[in-house]
């Protein structure tokens, strides 16, 4: 019995291991997980797999959606004062992430950027959010360089949602032979929901219908034991993806 509890300890500490080297995470948690195979993965489940989850970023949209739904501009409202009473970088950054979840993407690219100039100029997380309001402001060019600076500097962070932020901020910029590129490494690598919508919705724009078909099967598979809560989650993905199918 003790030696079945040690094999699946090294069962769980070889599946961190190979989610550290698809992500790019650095090669001492390699060390970590199988000199220590319970606690190492214990450890790198808290700090590594857990926050880049799609599980703990459903759960945050969640709340979040259901806070505006109670008073939509109310995050917008207290990060304003709080700024104004006090300036600080983590009060511009609270600033910028909700101008951009309040669909005022121009004003938050240019808050995230007001960032990126003092201490955290390196911080991948505020790069990400300028690149997503740069996108959303129709200045994809911009967008493309914080993200292709994120995963020069950081492989390993957030790659599935970078790979397809980069992937249609390539599309928007004109550079559809990247994009292709792009979103085939995403779904090839992270397989998931959204590497497929987003895939999807290009290849419709694109009119590439055969494309759009092949993945629309994988998508309908992906998508048919979804309880209800899953695809709330995933309206907004669901919702664009119908959209480019109904222009079509």
């Amino acid at each position: 019995m003790p030696f079945i509890g040690v094999g699946l300890h090294v069962l769980v500490a070889l599946f961190f291991a190979i989610h550290a080297i698809r992500n790019g995470q650095p090669m001492y948690w390699m060390l970590i997980l199988f000199m220590f195979p319970l606690l190492g993965s214990i450890v790198y489940f808290a700090a590594v797999y857990l926050p880049g989850s799609r599980l703990q970023r459903g759960a945050q949209r969640t709340v979040a959606a259901a806070a505006r739904s109670l008073d939509p501009g109310r995050e917008l409202r207290e990060a304003r004062a709080a700024l104004e009473g006090t300036p600080t970088a983590q009060n511009q950054m609270r600033l910028a992430q909700a101008l951009l979840e309040a669909g005022q993407p121009a004003e938050a690219a240019q808050a995230f950027e007001t960032c990126l100039k003092g201490p955290f100029a390196s911080d991948a997380e505020i790069k990400f959010g300028a690149a997503r309001a740069w996108l959303e402001s129709g200045q994809a060019a911009r967008a493309v360089a914080h993200l292709q600076a994120i995963r020069n500097e950081q492989p390993g962070f957030r790659a599935d949602q970078l790979s397809l932020l980069l992937a249609r901020a390539l599309a928007a910029d004109g550079q559809q032979d990247a994009a292709r590129s792009e979103f085939e490494n995403g779904l090839h690598r992270f397989g998931s929901f959204e590497a497929h919508a987003e895939y999807a919705i290009w290849a419709l724009e694109r009119g590439d219908q055969a494309l759009a078909q092949r993945l629309q099967a994988d998508i309908d598979k992906l998508t048919r034991a979804w309880n209800r809560h899953t695809r709330e989650l995933n309206a907004p993905v669901l919702r664009r993806l119908q959209s480019a199918q109904a222009r079509r």
